[in-house]
């Protein structure tokens, strides 16, 4: 394994060299946004307040109604963050054509803030920016709700079919969304480049994405503070912060 400049320039040369690169993103990428992971001891959202089970949410109104008191009544980081270099350099492979698909474990719509259209991100853990209903899927906007909490201390049920509202985010418990997953496995199918991108790499089956990529013979690229359990089997790892070195990488200013 190379080190330094080295490790910049054999990245720099895998991407030149590829047509159909895909990018797996996971919290690291968005950290540098200010937004905090979800798993660092002490600082990590799961340290912090005790996450609410989907069953739990669909069975009871009283939890449903914490679930939303805490959404309304805690930190707006997410909602505040803007997207940074990395966030970016994604973009710029994706304008450019290199980049086929960006595949992210996160649900802060930084990649579609940074200009990545819609149609090119695969969001396996949802979207934190607005909510629908679970039954006939229509979508709500946050700050509709908001205001809808704060007048009446509630989330009613869908105004259409009476079905209940819940953000756009997979919950503990909840199953992975199958046509995500699909969109996932087939771009992964399909790349000649997978750039892992501020993911631990381990949760699953999202992990098993970088995975496939490999087993189908295909370059795997880790980039990521600290050690994943894929490390082993990629062709390259960076253990560096992820905006500096994207940014060089994909020449973003």
């Amino acid at each position: 394994m190379t080190d330094g400049h080295d490790q910049l320039d054999r990245f720099q040369q895998l991407i030149v060299a590829a047509h159909r690169v895909v990018v797996f993103t996971g919290a690291g990428i968005s950290t540098e946004s200010g937004i905090p992971d979800f798993r660092s001891p002490g600082t990590g959202l799961w340290t912090k307040m005790k996450p609410i089970e989907f069953r739990d949410f669909v069975a009871s109104d009283d939890v449903r109604q914490e679930s939303w008191r805490r959404r309304f009544s805690g930190d707006r980081t997410i909602e505040r963050a803007k997207p940074n270099k990395g966030h970016e350099a994604v973009a710029k492979l994706v304008r450019e054509g290199k980049g086929s698909a960006v595949i992210t474990q996160n649900v802060d719509n930084l990649h579609q803030q940074s200009g990545i259209p819609d149609d090119k991100v695969i969001e396996l853990h949802g979207n934190a920016r607005y909510a629908t209903c679970l039954d006939c899927t229509l979508r709500y906007e946050l700050s509709d709700l908001e205001q809808e909490f704060l007048t009446t201390r509630r989330i009613g049920p869908c105004r259409r079919c009476g079905g209940i509202i819940k953000t756009a985010t997979i919950s503990f418990g909840q199953a992975m969304p199958e046509a995500a997953m699909r969109r996932a496995q087939a771009a992964t199918v399909a790349c000649d480049l997978f750039v892992v991108v501020g993911s631990s790499l381990v949760v699953y089956p999202a992990a098993g994405f970088p995975e496939l990529a490999k087993q189908l013979g295909y370059p795997l690229v880790i980039v990521n503070r600290e050690p994943t359990p894929l490390d082993p089997i990629a062709d390259l790892t960076l253990h560096r912060e992820i905006g500096p070195t994207l940014s060089w990488v994909v020449g973003v200013n």
